[in-house]
């Protein structure tokens, strides 16, 4: 009989660590874009600059060096909000429209704060998915296609349902002193968040 007992308490704590949902970790083979995302997400809420740059490609990184020097602004302050406004959302986001091709993937995230979808990029090094923002600036990240919210404008325009905003237009905000050259054409549906020093709060690079 206490073998049944606890037989079915430790059946229960499994059970219960699956529903709680958590994420995969990084490098396992369940990981992807999505559970990326997850991570980052988890990071910037519990304020761990480390975790979240643990989520962020080697690009990603460089380019938060960049902004760190060029602004002012302590590195910790860059990666606090994983330089996506989606993490401004108070419960994980939806996330939708996965898509992965070879070494490149995409999601598309739901940011409440401007009522619009996201289409964040994400690429694999070292075998774990990272987020692919300093890619997206430098104008090296691979797409690995059209996410379903430009798929689906495409679809309204072609049925005289427009005007939508054009697919490849560029509706990035980057809050920051960056060069608008460095913006990439195919960042459109991405507001990258960087912080600026207190003296430059009224400037944004469209």
């Amino acid at each position: 009989m206490y073998r049944i007992i606890t037989l079915v308490f430790v059946l229960t704590v499994v059970a219960l660590g699956f529903s709680c949902g958590g994420t995969a970790p990084a490098g396992s083979s369940n990981d992807s874009p999505t559970e990326a995302y997850k991570r980052l997400y988890a990071a910037v809420k519990s304020k761990d600059t480390e975790a979240i740059k643990r989520e962020m490609s080697t690009k990603s990184i460089e380019f938060a060096k960049m902004a760190s020097a060029k602004n002012n602004t302590p590195i910790e302050k860059v990666f606090e909000n994983g330089f996506t406004a989606t993490t401004f959302s108070p419960t994980l986001p939806e996330i939708r429209d996965q898509r992965v091709s070879g070494d490149s993937g995409a999601v598309e995230v739901w940011n409440s704060k401007d009522s619009k979808w996201e289409d964040l990029p994400f690429v694999k090094e070292n075998g774990s998915w990272k987020f692919a923002i300093g890619e997206l600036f430098a104008g090296t990240f691979v797409s690995p296609g059209k996410g379903r919210d430009i798929l689906e404008k495409e679809a309204a325009n072609a049925a005289g349902k427009g005007p939508v905003a054009a697919p490849n237009q560029v509706n990035s905000n980057a809050v920051a002193n960056s060069n608008p050259a460095a913006m990439p054409a195919n960042s459109s549906n991405v507001k990258v968040i960087v912080p600026k020093p207190a003296t430059n709060v009224n400037k944004s690079v469209k």
